[in-house]
């Protein structure tokens, strides 16, 4: 067996934007490899045959959308020297390509119903040389830099005289977790968000023959997904509050029918087939799972210990999926009545390497019962082995049943891993979510604490007197808050999070609308921005400290550590910074491999000589020389 390190990463193959042909004979997807030595992704398109187990590869492509009839492709490539995106046209038969256009930046492709035109979705910016300049909030978005001034642009192509049929001209930038629009028969459906609040608030259009008509005005839902009869909406009619759930609800072009509210549990992506059955992820009790719903009938697709981290819908009722589990990365998974397996990219390092599931447990923390997992090591009777509890991000996220690399690293070096999804996490219903806002830090750090100790009644082997702790974004918040709260905690890594509430709301990118959800409103006047901010508690930390953050990182931007690594050394406390120069909210999958791998080790390294060594100080300089000695990083 193989050990795991920091750069084992870079031997899984990843899955990603899984297509089904509509006529549900060819699956494509995106297979993305870390390469160390030129440290960047090396991204290729494959398209199987369903029948006959033909393979075909476009290298450098990622977005693969089949044309209706099956014969076309169309896919992105990014040009690095020229720094746009190119779209290319390939006919699937000869496996010939022609490039259709050039792009700042290409959020989404999708075909039209005559396999000819494609309607793209980009966005432009001012671009003046010299200064940025905005009269609209935010300034900034993570993963997009500053705005300046941009609008969402819609392109509607003619794939054969390549010309440009119309352009739509969003007067708003598009949020990247949003579906901004889709072909509805011969019209295009687009959402457009409310300045007021761009997560909770839209405005819905259809266009048709160069004209635009508003048919929902300041709602909560947006358009998903048609079959060119039915109209899909994921959200809600109305919301209060961004914590709430999104549900499915379908339109005929005359109501709104809801498909999903029944079921509770938050929905996180739905498409139809042409028959109009609708196809939803749910997240439930650690698992994300796949469903489909027929005339009133639930039926399971994939309902187990796992993650369905994307699927496609032909229009015959077959299902394309992405499925992880905790002990493997994702792979694609076919299901046509019965779901069978179609790749297997990382059996063959899996062979290799020792991945141990994680443990179940239930346990009761003041008014509720939660969800806790477990990764056991390889631990001799009579011996103890260290701790490291896991926080997720959000406080809306959620841990379970998927493939987290660093705890299955740190299982391999011997330490117990432990975490839990504390009140206001997904995965339960509404209310669950809502019982953390306007009191983050209090009772789901109560939670937190209480399954650690319900996980120590379960394994006397674990030692308490060796636990660290470590997350990001709101698992850095909770990293930084827990150290100013327990004397548990013997080390922690406190990643992209956040140490004070009344700064992050002025500075992120979302703060004017999620921190004053989940600290409260009035920020300039409400004592929660000061009481719930680890800041303001740095003189009760006893723990060394290793604080990193990514320098592009816009959600929660770099203040956030460089304030609490500051006012910690003010006070003699035993504190790191890490920033990393490159990179997003989301470096820790996002960043390039030299970065992710550089990340690794100090997560390694620093809880090694913490938790294991008892050291004192922190030798970067020695860690990154040992480093260059192997030689790829």
């Amino acid at each position: 067996m193989s050990e795991w390190d920091e750069k084992t990463f870079a031997k899984f193959a990843y899955l990603g934007d899984v297509r089904i042909s509509r006529d549900g004979k060819q699956v494509a997807y995106v297979m993305t490899k870390a390469n160390l030595k030129t440290d960047k992704y090396d991204s290729t398109i494959i398209i199987e045959g369903l029948k006959n187990g033909e393979r075909k590869f476009i290298e450098n492509a990622t977005m693969p959308r089949f044309s209706p009839d099956g014969n076309k492709m169309t896919i992105a490539r990014l040009n690095e020297e020229k720094k746009i995106t190119e779209l290319w046209l390939y006919d699937l038969r000869s496996m010939s390509g022609k490039k259709i256009g050039e792009y700042e930046s290409i959020m989404d492709v999708q075909w039209g119903p005559d396999s000819r035109r494609i309607l793209i979705t980009g966005f432009k910016r001012r671009g003046d040389e010299h200064l940025y300049f905005e009269d609209k909030t935010p300034v900034w978005f993570d993963m997009k830099g500053f705005l300046d001034g941009e609008k969402t642009m819609l392109q509607l192509i003619d794939t054969e005289s390549e010309e440009i049929i119309d352009t739509i001209t969003i007067e708003s930038f598009a949020l990247p977790y949003f579906n901004v629009a889709v072909w509805h028969g011969d019209k295009v459906v687009y959402n457009v968000p409310k300045e007021e609040n761009p997560y909770k608030l839209f405005d819905i259009f259809i266009y048709e023959d160069g004209k635009s008509e508003k048919i929902f005005e300041n709602v909560s839902f947006r358009a998903v997904d048609s079959n060119g009869e039915f109209l899909l909406l994921l959200g809600k009619p109305k919301k209060e509050k961004l914590s709430e759930h999104d549900y499915i609800y379908l339109w005929d072009g005359k109501e709104v029918k809801p498909l999903t509210e029944r079921f509770i549990y938050n929905n996180w992506n739905g498409k139809l087939d042409a028959k109009g059955n609708l196809y939803f992820t749910m997240a439930k009790e650690g698992r994300v799972n796949l469903y489909k719903l027929k005339n009133d009938k639930l039926i399971p697709i994939v309902d187990e210990n796992a993650w369905v981290m994307g699927f496609d819908v032909s229009d015959d009722g077959k299902v394309a999926i992405l499925k992880e589990t905790d002990t493997r990365p994702s792979e694609v998974f076919l299901w046509d009545g019965k779901l069978k397996q179609i790749t297997d990219y990382n059996g063959p390092i899996l062979a290799k390497l020792k991945t141990r599931p994680i443990k179940h447990f239930r346990f009761k923390s003041l008014d509720l019962e939660l969800d806790g997992w477990y990764i056991k090591p390889d631990i001799k009777e009579g011996e103890k082995a260290p701790v490291i509890v896991f926080v997720h991000g959000g406080p809306k996220g959620m841990y379970g049943y998927y493939f987290k690399y660093e705890m299955q690293l740190m299982a391999d070096k011997g330490y117990y891993i432990v975490f839990v999804n504390p009140r206001g996490s997904n995965g339960y219903d509404e209310d669950f979510a809502l019982r953390v806002l306007e009191r983050t830090g209090l009772e789901d750090f109560q939670d937190i604490m209480n399954g650690i100790e319900e996980f120590f009644k379960l394994e006397p082997q674990a030692d308490r007197e060796r636990v660290g702790i470590t997350g990001i974004s709101y698992g850095g918040f909770m990293t930084n808050w827990a150290l100013t709260q327990s004397d548990l905690f013997k080390a922690g890594i406190s990643e992209n999070g956040i140490s004070y509430w009344l700064t992050s709301y002025a500075f992120s990118d979302i703060g004017l609308w999620f921190d004053k959800e989940v600290i409260g409103e009035n920020p300039l006047e409400n004592e929660n921005y000061r009481k719930l901010s680890p800041l303001f508690h740095a003189q009760n930390v006893k723990a060394p400290i290793l604080i990193i953050h990514s320098l592009e990182d816009y959600r929660c931007p770099l203040d956030q550590s460089v304030m609490f690594y500051h006012v910690l050394k003010d006070l003699g406390k035993e504190a790191y910074i890490a920033i990393f120069k490159r990179g997003a909210h989301g470096h820790s999958i996002r960043g390039s491999p030299r970065h992710r791998a550089k990340r690794y080790k100090l997560f390694m390294e620093f809880f090694e000589r913490k938790l294991k060594k008892y050291e004192e100080g922190f030798d970067i300089e020695k860690i990154l020389k040992e480093e260059k000695k192997e030689g790829e990083v």
